[in-house]
């Protein structure tokens, strides 16, 4: 099941690739915020793993997933961006969907990028986003709904994945890292643990929002900010 071009995309009448610059040269930069807004809403679905791969296979595509901060957000976006867009130039959008978590929170920014370069995208995501109705990025084509009572990472007392994180490591050909908080890091790990190629990059969570969350938790304010994922992936090279 291929999914129909966004709206405005046939509305325009542009092929991807034109269509791709067009928008490029109307963000102005690589990081313009929302230039989806607008466009036709994503098609959702509750999915198990083997839908996914049915998508990706209908697409003729393979995944590259990006994982990393969502609302811890990034202290420095633009640096994260640029990182996520030479990660796509070197991918072909005819051959490679991209997928994040559905979100437009942090990494989920990446989305408007890939979407200008003309990427079909997707999001892998828990179903505790649709109960809890959380706002879907504007640019993401596809959303998959996993069943699961956790946000991702690792089961409660056990090494083996949620169900959530298990399908996104298991459809992705590839997973790269920008930063990340414990879920992005278990998924990180999963991934290399399956196989499947893993690229990180290290990236600070945003500063004034990690201290705000431990003030508001009586906490003491951080003093590192480079998250789990850092520690976990720098240490296991």
């Amino acid at each position: 099941m291929k999914s129909p071009l966004p709206s405005y995309r046939r509305a325009a009448g542009l092929r991807p690739c034109c269509f791709a610059i067009v928008l490029a040269l109307a963000m102005g930069q690589a990081g313009a915020a929302e230039p989806c807004t607008g466009g036709a809403p994503p098609h959702v679905q509750d999915a198990r793993k083997a839908d996914i791969r049915a998508f990706a296979r209908g697409q003729g595509r393979r995944i590259l997933s990006f994982v990393g901060y969502s609302a811890a957000g990034y202290e420095d976006r633009d640096a994260m961006l640029a990182i996520a867009g030479r990660v796509l130039d070197a991918h072909s959008p005819a051959r490679t969907l991209v997928n994040i978590g559905a979100t437009g929170d942090g990494i989920g920014e990446v989305y408007a990028l890939a979407r200008s370069r003309g990427f079909v995208t997707m999001g892998v995501v828990s179903s505790l986003a649709q109960d809890e109705k959380l706002p879907l990025s504007p640019c993401v084509d596809e959303v998959f709904f996993i069943k699961d009572a956790s946000w991702g990472g690792r089961l409660p007392g056990s090494r083996r994945l949620s169900p959530t994180s298990a399908a996104m490591v298991a459809v992705s050909a590839r997973v790269v890292g920008i930063g990340g908080g414990e879920v992005a890091r278990d998924e990180l790990l999963g991934a290399r643990a399956a196989g499947v190629p893993v690229r990180f990059f290290a990236a600070d969570m945003n500063h004034a929002l990690a201290r705000d969350k431990a003030r508001a938790k009586g906490l003491p304010e951080p003093v590192d900010f480079r998250g789990a994922a850092h520690r976990a992936l720098v240490k296991a090279r």
